[in-house]
């Protein structure tokens, strides 16, 4: 007969510290200019094996790599005692709003910390394929030529091109024909918020015509002239700025044709999941996307991709030098290791 005896459990340890990332070349969106990135990285130490996972703050959300650092040094206690309670750990965490990116790298630190203590990838441990769509590679803002030229020597090594628009100066289409010109790509296309409703409507045949797939965030988040736009757009509308959680999806769906899930917005792989699913469910378009990151972050992304119909996971491949190998680019795809947990290289922490 089972006896059971109390057993003394020893509590997840945190660490966090933050990170550098510094950028081959300076990154341009319509709303600001980048040379670096900065990101938090946070290991999780169970039983001698040790979870790494990042976070990548969003200033645009009201997070910053010093807010995420303190949420983690703050907060880690809520992790308990047992890294395999996801949905307990997830409830603890909610009830503390915002920081987003610091709960994103605790969920990525927790599956990387499951995937290594039971021998298995992580990707194969939510029972998913291991390779998602291509990641497209991101033409960052610039003029029509310099766009073009840009767009011209990255095409060999990716099988299709996302382009920063929301110059504010009327040579958004220019900008799209340039590119056209020299590639025969998919292209997508990004405004991150910047135009009005009626930039988009005007500009949206022309993109069409040019063979943009689709657009993303074209209106300020919130816009209700989204409804509008769905209803005229000749080309899909995903949206970005609009999609954080779950319990946005529903109004994602009255306004756009797909979304854009990322971990850094979502509160990392466990939720993006749940998102993934509900937006099936609602008939939407799903995307995977990522900010400015190492190959850790990028890892957790490469997790969901297998169920999104697209993927814009270049982050890593954007810097100078990455801190976290582990994921390589295959034929245009990120693909995440074969070892256990998330399968990537992690200076010390």
């Amino acid at each position: 007969m089972y006896s059971p005896r109390a057993v003394r459990l020893t509590p997840v340890q945190v660490r966090a510290r933050i990170v550098r990332l510094d950028l081959a070349e300076t990154f341009v969106i319509s709303r600001e200019a980048s040379d670096h990135a900065e990101v938090v990285h946070v290991a999780l130490s169970h039983e001698g094996v040790v979870g790494y996972g990042e976070a990548a703050p969003v200033e645009r959300y009201g997070e910053s790599a010093a807010s995420a650092l303190r949420f983690l040094e703050e907060h880690g206690s809520l992790l308990g005692d047992d890294p395999f309670a996801l949905e307990e750990i997830g409830s603890r965490l909610a009830e503390i709003p915002g920081e987003h990116a610091a709960k994103a790298a605790l969920d990525a630190a927790l599956h990387d910390l499951q995937g290594k203590l039971l021998g298995v990838p992580v990707w194969k441990l939510l029972g998913l394929p291991r390779a998602g769509p291509p990641t497209s590679w991101t033409i960052w803002l610039g003029d029509p030529d310099d766009m073009a030229r840009r767009a011209e020597r990255s095409a060999p090594r990716f099988r299709r091109l996302k382009l920063k628009l929301g110059g504010g100066d009327g040579l958004d289409v220019e900008r799209v024909r340039a590119v056209r010109g020299v590639t025969d790509r998919p292209l997508q296309v990004d405004v991150n918020e910047w135009w009005s409703l009626e930039e988009a409507l005007a500009a949206l045949p022309q993109l069409a015509a040019l063979g943009v797939e689709y657009c993303e965030q074209p209106l300020r988040a919130g816009d209700e002239g989204g409804r509008v736009l769905k209803e005229r757009s000749p080309i899909p509308i995903y949206v970005d700025e609009d999609c954080h959680v779950l319990a946005d999806m529903a109004r994602c769906a009255e306004i756009a044709h797909g979304v854009n899930l990322k971990l850094a917005k979502s509160g990392g792989i466990r939720e993006a999941i749940r998102m993934a699913h509900a937006a099936r469910a609602l008939g939407l378009g799903v995307m995977v996307g990522c900010m400015l990151e190492s190959g850790l972050g990028i890892a957790a992304g490469c997790c969901v991709a297998p169920l999104c119909d697209h993927a814009d996971l270049d982050g890593n491949l954007l810097l100078a030098d990455d801190p976290c190998p582990g994921v390589a680019l295959v034929d245009g795809v990120q693909v995440p290791a074969a070892s256990p947990g998330l399968g990537v290289s992690v200076p010390h922490v």
